[in-house]
C-alpha cells in the first residue's frame, strides 16, 4: 500500500509531505483548489508522461516520491533489476522533471527507467478516473477487462495468430506471385549452375595468388637461393661458415687470458649454428625447387576464370564462395516460397495451434461474463438504478483477430423492463458515470492491486446514490488501501481518514497545501461541501450526524 508521497515544486505545491494508511482516506477540497494534483503526482512517480508543465513556474525542476509496501509479486523483478532496497519490504520510487521537460528515475535509489516505473505501477495501484466510462466503450479495454477477470493472458494468442497470419501471407504471395517466384528461381539456378562449374572454395583465391606468385618468379628465387648457400657454405674458404669458424678458432687461443672473450665465442658460436641451418635449408629448398610451366599455365587459366566470374558479378574474386553460398540460401527460400503444398501445410498447422488456443480463451470469457455481468448488477441497484441489469455480450468475429474469435460489449438496462443496449449508447451522463463506478467497484474487489484511487468517479451522482458510494469506498476498504477524490459529503463522511486540499495566495502566486482533517476541522469540511462557505448552525449539525452515522 502507498505510505508517503512528498512533491517539491510540483505545479503549484511548493513543498509536501504526506502519510497514508490503510482503509478509505478521501482528499477534498474547493473547486480549483488543485484536488487532483496528488493523483497526478503519484502517476507521474509511476511512469506517467512528465512535461515542463509539471513544474512550478520559476522552478529548477519537479520532484516527486512516492513510498509503498512493496508487494511480494515484484521481489523477484526487484531482485532482477537490481533495484533491491536497504530495508526490506519497502519501495521507493522517485521522479523528478527540470525545466526543460528532461525526466529522471530511480527505484529503490538506483537509476530507473520510465517503462521501469509503469512495471512497478502494475503491481501497485489502479486508478479509476472521473472519465473512466470512456474507455468502457471501446471494444479493446472491455476484452481487457473480462479477460482480467477471468484471469487470461492472451500473450499465447497473439503469437499463434502471427504464426497464422505469417503462414497465411507466404502462401497468398506464393500463389499471386508464383510466375514472378519461378522466374526468379531459374534465374538463380542459372547463376549457381555457372559458378557452380568453377566450384571455387573458401580461402583458394588467396592459394592461388601465392602459389602463381612464386611460380612466376621461380627462376629468380632459384638463382638467388643458390647465390645465399654459396655465399653461407659453398664457396671456398671465403664462405660465412668458414670464416665465422676461424674467428671462433682465433679467439679460442687466447680466452684464458680474459673471461670476457668467452661471451664473445658464444655469440659466434650461436651465429654459426644459425648458418649451418640456413645451409640446410637452402639445400632443401633448391631440391624441391623447379620451373613448372604446365603448372603456371593451370594457374593463369584458373585465375583467369575466378576474374572474370567476379567481373561479371561485379564482386571481388575472393569473394565468390560466400555469393555462391548465399544464392543457394535464397534458392532454398525460393523454392519452400512456391511449394503451395508444404505452405497449405504449414497454414492448417498454424491454424489448429491458433483455433485451441482461441476456443480456450473464448470459453473461460464466457465463463466469466457472467459472473462479472451478476456483480456489477447488483452494485447497480444501489446506485439509482434499481431494476437495472448488466451484461456481457460475446459476438463471433467474421475472421479470427488477434485477441480472439470474438469482441466483447458492455450491455446496459438502466431500469427493470427496459432492453440491455450497448454502454456507450446510454444517453444519460450520470448513468455512464454510475455504470463505470458499479464496474470500477466490482472489478477492484476482484483485483490484486492493494491501492485503490478513485478520481472524482462520483461525478453527476448524488442523495442515496452518493451514500452508496460512500458505502461501497468504505467496504472496499476493508481490505484494501482506497483513495478518493469527491466533493460529494456522503462519500466524505464514510472515510476512516480525511485530507483538505486548500488554496491559497501568497503575494500574487497561488500555492496549494493539503492537510489532515480531524474533530471540528473535518466537520467544518463536511459542512463547507453540504452548504457552501457560509456555515450555518444547520449544517454543522448535519455534518456532525453524518459523520456519527457514517453517511
Amino acid at each position: 500500500m502507498l505510505r508517503r508521497l512528498a512533491l517539491r515544486d510540483f505545479v503549484i505545491v511548493p513543498a509536501l509531505e504526506l502519510e497514508f494508511h490503510a482503509g478509505f482516506s478521501v482528499l477534498t477540497g474547493e473547486t480549483g483548489a488543485g484536488k487532483s494534483i496528488l493523483v497526478d503526482a503519484l502517476q507521474l512517480a509511476l511512469g506517467s508522461r512528465g512535461d515542463v508543465g509539471v513544474g512550478r513556474e520559476g522552478a529548477v525542476r519537479a520532484e516527486v516520491s512516492a513510498e509503498f509496501d512493496a508487494p511480494a509479486s515484484l521481489a523477484a523483478w526487484l531482485d532482477a533489476a537490481g533495484f533491491v532496497g536497504d530495508e526490506p519490504g519497502t519501495l521507493l520510487l522517485r521522479r523528478t522533471v527540470d525545466a526543460q521537460g528532461k525526466s529522471r528515475a530511480w527505484i529503490n535509489g538506483s537509476p530507473a527507467t520510465v517503462t521501469q516505473l509503469r512495471e512497478a505501477a502494475d503491481h501497485l495501484l489502479d486508478i479509476h478516473g472521473q472519465h473512466a466510462w470512456q474507455s468502457l466503450t471501446r471494444a479493446a479495454a472491455t476484452r481487457e477487462l473480462l479477460d482480467l477477470q477471468a484471469g487470461l493472458s492472451t500473450i499465447e494468442l497473439a503469437r499463434r495468430f502471427a504464426e497464422r497470419k505469417a503462414a497465411t501471407d507466404a502462401l497468398t504471395r506464393a500463389r499471386e506471385r508464383g510466375d514472378d517466384l519461378l522466374r526468379e528461381r531459374e534465374r538463380l539456378a542459372w547463376q549457381i549452375n555457372e559458378v557452380d562449374k568453377l566450384a571455387p572454395n573458401d580461402g583458394e583465391w588467396d592459394e592461388l595468388n601465392a602459389e602463381h606468385q612464386r611460380l612466376a618468379h621461380a627462376q629468380a628465387l632459384i638463382d638467388a637461393a643458390r647465390m645465399a648457400l654459396q655465399q653461407v657454405a659453398d664457396a671456398d674458404e671465403g664462405n660465412a661458415e668458414a670464416l665465422t669458424s676461424r674467428a671462433i678458432d682465433a679467439l679460442g687461443d687466447v680466452a684464458e687470458h680474459d673471461a670476457r672473450i668467452a661471451t664473445i665465442i658464444d655469440a659466434l658460436q650461436g651465429a654459426l649454428a644459425q648458418l649451418q641451418d640456413a645451409s640446410h635449408s637452402l639445400n632443401a629448398y633448391l631440391d624441391h625447387a623447379d620451373l613448372d610451366p604446365r603448372r603456371l599455365a593451370e594457374l593463369d587459366e584458373r585465375m583467369s576464370a575466378w576474374v572474370g566470374l567476379a567481373r561479371r558479378y561485379r564482386r571481388p574474386p575472393a569473394d565468390l564462395p560466400a555469393l555462391l553460398a548465399q544464392w543457394r540460401d535464397e534458392l532454398a527460400a525460393l523454392d519452400a516460397a512456391t511449394d503451395t503444398a508444404a505452405l497449405e501445410a504449414q497454414l492448417a498447422e498454424a491454424d489448429r495451434h491458433y483455433q485451441a488456443e482461441a476456443q480456450r480463451i473464448g470459453a473461460a470469457r464466457r465463463q466469466a461474463a457472467g459472473p462479472l455481468a451478476a456483480a456489477v448488477t447488483q452494485a447497480m441497484q444501489g446506485l439509482g438504478m434499481a431494476g437495472g441489469r448488466f451484461d456481457v455480450a460475446l459476438t463471433p468475429l467474421a475472421a479470427p483477430q488477434s485477441q480472439g474469435l470474438e469482441s466483447v460489449e458492455f450491455l446496459v438496462a438502466g431500469h427493470a423492463g427496459s432492453t440491455p443496449r450497448p454502454l456507450g449508447k446510454v444517453a444519460s451522463g450520470g448513468e455512464l458515470s454510475r455504470m463505470a463506478l458499479a464496474i470500477a467497484v466490482t472489478t477492484s474487489q476482484l483485483g490484486t492491486a492493494q491501492t485503490l484511487i478513485f478520481d472524482e468517479v462520483d461525478s453527476g451522482v448524488g442523495g442515496a446514490v452518493a451514500e452508496t458510494v460512500g458505502r461501497l469506498m468504505r467496504q472496499l476498504g476493508a481490505d484494501r488501501q482506497v483513495l478518493a477524490v469527491t466533493h460529494l459529503p456522503q462519500v466524505a463522511a464514510c472515510a476512516d481518514h480525511h485530507l483538505v486540499v486548500a488554496k491559497q495566495m501568497h503575494g500574487k502566486v497561488t500555492l496549494s497545501t493539503v492537510s489532515a482533517a480531524v474533530g471540528e476541522q473535518r466537520v467544518a469540511e463536511i459542512a463547507r461541501m453540504l452548504g457552501g462557505e457560509k456555515l450555518s448552525s444547520t449544517t454543522l449539525a448535519h455534518a456532525k450526524e453524518m459523520l456519527q452515522s457514517g453517511v
